[in-house]
């Protein structure tokens, strides 16, 4: 016990000694983060008496965006409420230590909480899109000659919901854009074989947080995700995409360059038609009570394969969009892809995961259409290996945007660099499906289990495959 009380008093120093607090007085902004300080340098004083339009407020070109915290909130504070960081560090610590590693169903029908969290952010944190696109080239030409007429009804609604979002030469204007908004996670439901458990107070149970996302042509970007005390990073630099989380580090994607799916549910609506330019139209379906034109594309084979690695084959990934007849604008969004892993001499065991996303409350942002709140529904289904074995776990987010940007001042390459301490290996999508289905496969994969020195820090540990 004096061990570790030495081991969280050394800790508190070197905390305290990190701390911008140290050489900063208490502000009422929100913690630094490295973006911040990138943005210092870069924003010019010289664009201190212009404004930039906002999604409900001006604001000073000047004044640097909030970012969000560093750390994670022991004292369970809104985003974006003062404190000291290296107050309650220690204490916040020793909490995630000493919780329990069990990630069974309890009584009351919610699993381990550090695990639902680290679910939740792995799954719904920061996905791609299905594709590679390259926004600055145009939309393909409205054609009906040879055209087939699934294809050519596809191009004249993404002419109309290019229309519909703010005009070809209003989007083509934008440089850079910068969003903020708040949200909720919860894993709301638990299906196995024989029964079926219920979150029973999921407004309690729901993880609070926020994000930041910057974008910037050709093809860059970087969102910032806090929720319940922890924190995702992903980003791409137009040439290679990098996620970071606290139990796996700073990793690169497997596969070619793809757009972050956060920034097409309602944020990007250029980038969302040239997601859509090769699909096909498979019909019409009402959603919420309003018609809607389904747009379906299909993820070509040459890119599930460069996404595939080890034991885990990513068969399909397939995106459905549903455009509004009347607005034209996009109000729903699903897709669904499915890994197939192949345990060592077993049966292969199959993971699909699906979300729905529904996109409301568009309002105009300097001339641009943007969905200003919406939800998502995930479920992550698990079949194969044997019979009466699947299991599904039922995720929801909910969420608000506070501040829409366009074209910064300021905002340059240097704010889409990777992390200094980006592994050269890549990681597969299946890191984040629960460990004791990959797990199988470690012989035959070469699969390496991360540091586990505090077994009981580590609600269920994740495995990634050696390259």
């Amino acid at each position: 016990m004096e061990r570790k009380q030495g081991f969280f008093s050394a800790l508190e120093e070197v905390v305290r000694g990190l701390s911008p607090a140290r050489s900063r007085a208490k502000s009422p902004g929100r913690s630094v983060s490295p973006m911040s300080g990138l943005l210092r340098r870069k924003v010019s004083t010289s664009y201190s008496d212009s404004l930039i339009g906002r999604s409900g407020s001006l604001r000073p070109v000047g004044e640097t965006l909030t970012p969000l915290m560093e750390g994670p909130d022991s004292n369970g504070d809104e985003i974006g409420e003062s404190k000291r960081f290296g107050s309650g560090i220690g204490q916040w610590v020793r909490g995630q230590l000493s919780r329990n590693p069990s990630v069974a169903v309890n009584e009351n029908g919610c699993g381990g909480k550090r695990s639902d969290l680290r679910l939740l952010l792995g799954v719904m944190g920061a996905p791609l899109a299905p594709l590679h696109v390259c926004t600055t080239d145009p939309l393909p030409h409205l054609s009906i000659k040879d055209t087939p007429i699934e294809t050519s009804s596809a191009q004249y609604i993404l002419q109309q919901y290019t229309a519909a979002s703010g005009g070809q030469k209003v989007q083509n204007a934008v440089k850079n854009a910068y969003a903020m908004g708040k949200l909720k996670m919860v894993a709301s439901e638990f299906e196995t074989a024989t029964k079926v458990v219920k979150n029973r107070n999921v407004a309690k149970a729901a993880e609070c947080g926020g994000f930041v996302l910057w974008q910037m042509n050709p093809d860059m970007w970087y969102v910032e995700l806090a929720v319940g005390g922890s924190k995702v990073h992903a980003g791409c630099n137009g040439k290679l995409v990098w996620r970071h989380t606290p139990w796996l580090g700073a990793h690169a994607a497997k596969g070619p360059v793809r757009p972050l799916r956060r920034a097409l549910q309602g944020l990007d609506p250029r980038t969302t038609a040239s997601m859509f330019a090769d699909s096909i139209c498979i019909g019409e379906k009402s959603i919420n009570g309003e018609d809607c034109f389904i747009l379906k594309l299909t993820a070509d084979p040459q890119t599930l394969k460069a996404r595939s690695e080890g034991p885990a084959e990513i068969i399909r990934h397939v995106l459905f969009g549903y455009f509004s007849q009347k607005t034209g604008l996009l109000v729903h969004m699903e897709d669904s892809h499915l890994t197939r892993i192949q345990s060592n001499g077993g049966d292969a065991v199959y993971w699909e995961t699906t979300i729905n996303s529904f996109l409301d409350d568009y309002r105009p942002v300097e001339g641009i259409m943007i969905a200003h709140s919406g939800r998502s529904v995930v479920t992550l289904f698990r079949f194969g290996e044997m019979a009466m074995s699947h299991t599904k776990t039922r995720m929801e987010e909910a969420w608000t945007i506070e501040e829409v940007a366009f074209n910064v001042p300021g905002l340059s390459m240097d704010c889409f660099i990777p992390p200094a301490d980006l592994k050269s290996g890549s990681m597969s999508e299946a890191c984040e499906f629960p460990q004791e289905e990959r797990g199988k496969s470690a012989h035959s994969a070469k699969v390496a289990a991360l540091d586990k020195t505090h077994t009981t820090s580590i609600d269920n540990v994740v495995w990634k495959v050696e390259i």
